[in-house]
Order: C-alpha cells, then sequence, then structure tokens
C-alpha cells in the first residue's frame, strides 16, 4: 500500500485509502500524462527479486490498461538472475506475459574488468596504471565479473594499498581486500 501511495503522490495525486481506488488513480494519472501531456511515464523499479507474489501480482493489475491494447507507460523490472525463476511460476505469469523485452547481464570477462577499471581511474584523473596486471586479474576472479563486486573490490583495493603507502596496487593488496571483505 506504502509503494501505491508513493506512486500516486509521484504522479501528482493525493492518494485515496483502498487499494482499488489507488489503482484506479495510477491508470487515471498515467492516462493523463500520456494522453493528454503526451508524456509516456517511466516507472523503474530495482531489487524486484525482493518483492512479495502478491506486489507482483499487484503490478500485473495496475499497469492492466485497456486489455492491453495500448501501453501508455514504461515498466523497468531489474533484479538478480533468479527474477526470471520468480516470473516464471504460474501465479506471476500475468506480470511476466506483459513483459515487453527481457534482458540478462552476464558477468565480465577479465579483459573487460581490467578495461572497466581502468576506464573509472582515468575519468577519477589517473595519469598512470594504479593496478598492476596481475592484481586486475585477481579482482577479476575474485568478483567473478560482477560489476557490483568489481566497484567493491577495487575501492576496497584502494583503501587498502593507501594504507600500506603502496604506489601499485598488486596480488597482495587484493588479497587482503578480499580477505577483509569476506569475499
Amino acid at each position: 500500500m506504502d509503494f501505491l501511495r508513493g506512486l500516486v503522490t509521484g504522479l501528482g495525486e493525493e492518494p485515496k485509502f483502498r487499494k482499488v481506488d489507488l489503482f484506479h488513480q495510477i491508470q487515471k494519472a498515467v492516462l493523463t500524462f500520456y494522453r493528454e501531456r503526451k508524456i509516456t511515464p517511466v516507472f523503474i523499479l530495482d531489487e524486484m527479486q525482493l518483492a512479495k507474489d502478491l506486489f507482483l501480482h499487484d503490478l500485473s493489475i495496475v499497469f492492466n490498461f485497456g486489455m492491453d491494447s495500448e501501453n501508455p507507460f514504461i515498466l523497468v523490472i531489474s533484479g538478480l538472475p533468479y527474477m526470471q525463476d520468480k516470473l516464471s511460476l504460474n501465479h506471476n505469469r500475468p506480470l511476466s506475459q506483459r513483459l515487453v523485452m527481457r534482458y540478462k547481464v552476464e558477468p565480465l570477462n577479465r579483459d573487460e574488468v581490467a578495461g572497466y577499471i581502468r576506464h573509472y581511474m582515468s575519468l577519477a584523473g589517473a595519469k598512470h596504471d594504479v593496478f598492476s596486471d596481475v592484481a586486475l586479474g585477481a579482482i577479476a576472479s575474485h568478483s567473478r565479473g560482477w560489476p557490483r563486486l568489481v566497484n567493491n573490490l577495487a575501492t576496497h583495493c584502494l583503501l587498502c594499498g593507501y594504507q600500506a603507502k603502496k604506489e601499485l596496487i598488486d596480488e597482495e593488496v587484493v588479497r587482503l581486500a578480499v580477505q577483509e571483505m569476506g569475499l
């Protein structure tokens, strides 16, 4: 209910109290944006693997417009890979069938992790290599290529390297960071 009220408020309306009224308010506001203001609302829901089945069911109802003959909005649902498994369950099929596009992010390979870290170090103003090739390989290995883990591990390596007064992040610094992070 809090989510639905927040959505109604975000669409510029004063939320009502009953769930069915909130559904209608959301649909009416979306249609107003789409038809009268010529604006396509975009809703982005992250960490949806944590969503309860009842919430997913409510999403399929609230975003059901005119028997799906028009789509006056864009709904982006993101979550960890097992979100796909959750959507394949029979009781979540109505929402799953409304999804127009699916995209699965794959982990980065060793070379991509190295390029990713070098790119962000360059954006941060680094004029020379901060991570050794061996360290970059170790980060790729320990993070398994998942960008969030790459970011966290690389940041932790920078902190450990700073504390150890290292000019270059090497495999030993990565080992220490991995140990401290419990990876």
